[in-house]
């Protein structure tokens, strides 16, 4: 069983293997690298045989989505710990260290992620990342280093080693056996928000996410789906909502899912206003699919009762985020209270 499996998911991206990947086996520490392909379509996977032999391929029959793509390679590979990492992401020297040391020296954490900046603008954070994600009642994500539009710049203000929510799938380490036992990604999320359903469920089974200054990585981000791409904003706003219901505990949990169908709604009146005609629809068919599926979501929601029982402590941010960056106007996650 080899420690670390460095597992890279490709669709159609070889454009970003070219570019990413030499890096990636120049900084593997002698790690084995797999290249896990969703049906590309492009010749990426003739491109990596010619000039990668030593790349491990693994081809799915079908494109699974991240979630279910991940899944389904992951089965096929026996490592203590993957680390997920997405094509369009510039590793740099000694990235593999401190991720693996807070997973070595700390049996109860189950992901991590590194400070993850913007390959654009490199002094700032990448908007999915930071260092660390968060996630407010209501389910918004956010992370330390960029709430909602506003990225600061990297001025070594959370160079620290902390518990978070969530860590990135763009760069995130994970304990083998825990993603294994809990059924790695859901695969009905297909993509968009299925790390922070699977660190929330790590977290209801007892275990702890970090985040670590330690190892830095520039993510382009949007390589797969623009970030105002249609398809991307009714993935996340689906699952959004279904992250919620299957997680949360049964107090509030009903009327929180109300107050979303009106803030997503306001959130569609924006986009509608600012031009946005096919976001704005996005939004309207994420909400009829999330209650489309309800009985699906009904019956994972079930299957996790035991462990939201057990009442292991969440990091859940129990206030809004909305609040704190329309109407108190904070920029800053240091400036949250």
């Amino acid at each position: 069983m080899d420690l670390l499996a460095i597992v890279i998911l490709n669709y159609n991206g070889k454009s970003y293997l070219e570019k990413f990947l030499p890096t990636v086996l120049a900084y593997a520490d002698g790690h084995a690298v797999y290249v896990a392909d969703n049906a590309s379509t492009d010749d990426s996977v003739v491109w990596l045989q010619t000039h990668f032999p030593e790349v491990r391929l693994i081809r799915n029959t079908k494109n699974y989505g991240f979630a279910g793509g991940y899944n389904e390679a992951l089965r096929q590979i026996s490592a203590q710990y993957y680390c997920l990492l997405n094509s369009d992401v510039e590793v740099t020297s000694g990235w593999l260290v401190a991720p693996l040391r807070l997973l070595q020296q700390h049996p109860q954490i189950a992901a991590v992620q590194p400070k993850i900046r913007d390959y654009n603008y490199r002094e700032h954070f990448e908007h999915g990342g930071g260092v660390g994600g968060h996630l407010d009642f209501l389910g918004y994500p956010f992370t330390r280093g960029r709430l909602f539009e506003t990225r600061e710049r990297d001025q070594g203000q959370y160079d620290t080693d902390e518990p978070c929510f969530w860590a990135c799938g763009a760069c995130m380490f994970v304990r083998a056996a825990v993603y294994q036992e809990l059924g790695g990604f859901d695969a009905d999320f297909f993509a968009h928000m299925e790390e922070i359903d699977l660190c929330w469920r790590m977290q209801l089974a007892g275990h702890q996410v970090w985040a670590t200054a330690g190892s830095t990585v520039y993510h382009v981000g949007g390589g797969t789906l623009d970030y105002l791409n249609p398809r991307k904003t009714f993935l996340n706003f689906r699952n959004s909502l279904a992250m919620l219901y299957k997680n949360r505990p049964a107090r509030n949990l009903y009327g929180i899912i109300f107050l979303r169908l009106v803030l997503d709604g306001l959130a569609g009146v924006r986009y509608l206003l600012s031009g946005h005609f096919a976001l704005c629809w996005a939004i309207v068919r994420a909400h009829f699919a999330f209650y489309g599926q309800g009985r699906s979501w009904y019956r994972k929601r079930r299957a996790l009762d035991a462990l939201r029982k057990q009442n292991k402590p969440i990091r859940l941010y129990e206030k809004s985020i909305i609040k704190a960056y329309f109407f108190q106007r904070i920029r800053k996650y240091s400036e949250l209270s």
